[in-house]
C-alpha cells in the first residue's frame, strides 16, 4: 500500500490538532459543506494526507507544524460573555480576551453559559482538548453555587442520589455547604459529565434559585483567588504534566 494511505488521517482530527476548533464543531462544518479537500466537498469519515489542499469557506488552510507540547491557557471568564468564536449580536466572546499573538488558535475546553463566570480552559491542541471533554475521563469539575434560601439535608442526599430530567438521570458526585449571608447559601458542587446547565438543571429540579455559579476547577486546575475575571494564566510545569496524565495525553498522541 502507498505510503501516503498509510499516512492518511480523518479530516475532523487533522483540524482539531492544528487549533480550528473541537472535532464536533468541525464535523458540523463537514455537514454543512464549508469544507472542501482537492475541490472537492468532504464528507464525514474523509481521510486527508499532508500534501491535500483543505479549504474552509472557500479559503485556504494551513495547517502549522505542532510544537513540542500542547499550550493551555486558564482564563476566568465573565459573566455576560460567550463561549462562541464570534457572535452575530456583537455581545463580548471568551476568545477576544485571549493573547492574539503567534497566531494561535485556542480551542475552548467545553463552555460556561452566559450567565456563569469562572475557569475555563483553552489549548492549541485539538486532540487534548477532545480529550479533556471526553465522558469516559470523568473529570471532575468544581463549581460554587449561591442559593436562595436553606436546603434540607433531604434535598442535598436526592441531588447525590440522582434526579430524573427530560428522561435522563442527574447527580452530583459531591455537594458541601459552604455558608452564606441573609436569605442566600453558597454549596460546592462536583460533577463529571459536563452537559449543558447541568448545575443549573439539577437544582432548579428540586425548586431551588441558583442567583450566583462559578466554576471554581476543572480536574487538577484551581481558580486562583486573585485572578481577576478577564484575566487568564498559562498552566505550566507539574500542574500541565498532571493534567495530560488525567487523559493519559503524551507527547506521542499530539500528531
Amino acid at each position: 500500500m502507498a505510503r501516503g494511505l498509510l499516512d492518511a488521517k480523518r479530516l475532523h482530527k487533522v483540524l482539531a490538532n492544528a487549533g480550528y476548533g473541537s472535532r464536533r464543531e468541525i464535523e458540523k462544518w463537514i455537514v454543512a459543506g464549508r469544507l472542501a479537500v482537492n475541490g472537492r466537498r468532504a464528507e464525514l469519515g474523509a481521510k486527508v494526507v499532508s500534501a491535500d489542499r483543505i479549504m474552509l469557506d472557500g479559503k485556504p488552510l494551513h495547517l502549522r507544524a505542532k510544537t513540542a507540547s500542547a499550550r493551555v491557557l486558564a482564563l476566568h471568564k465573565p459573566e455576560g460573555v460567550i463561549c462562541t468564536l464570534r457572535d452575530p449580536r456583537g455581545r463580548p466572546t471568551a476568545h477576544a480576551l485571549l493573547p492574539k499573538k503567534d497566531d494561535i488558535r485556542w480551542v475552548s475546553v467545553g463552555r460556561l453559559d452566559i450567565n456563569t463566570s469562572g475557569l475555563l480552559l483553552f489549548t492549541d491542541n485539538g486532540e487534548l482538548a477532545h480529550r479533556l471533554m471526553h465522558p469516559r475521563h470523568e473529570i471532575d469539575r468544581e463549581y460554587a453555587v449561591r442559593v436562595f434560601g436553606d436546603v434540607s439535608v433531604g434535598t442535598l442526599s436526592k441531588l447525590t442520589r440522582g434526579v430524573e430530567i427530560d428522561g435522563e438521570t442527574y447527580a452530583f458526585e459531591d455537594v458541601v455547604k459552604r455558608g452564606g449571608r441573609g436569605a442566600n447559601r453558597w454549596y460546592y458542587c462536583v460533577v463529571r459529565q459536563g452537559r449543558n446547565r447541568e448545575i443549573r438543571r439539577l437544582w432548579e429540579s428540586q425548586g431551588c434559585q441558583v442567583s450566583r455559579l462559578i466554576r471554581s476547577r476543572f480536574g487538577n486546575i484551581m481558580l486562583p483567588r486573585d485572578l481577576k475575571a478577564g484575566a487568564y494564566f498559562e498552566v505550566k510545569g507539574i500542574m500541565l504534566t498532571d493534567l495530560y496524565r488525567l487523559v493519559n495525553f503524551t507527547k506521542s498522541r499530539q500528531h
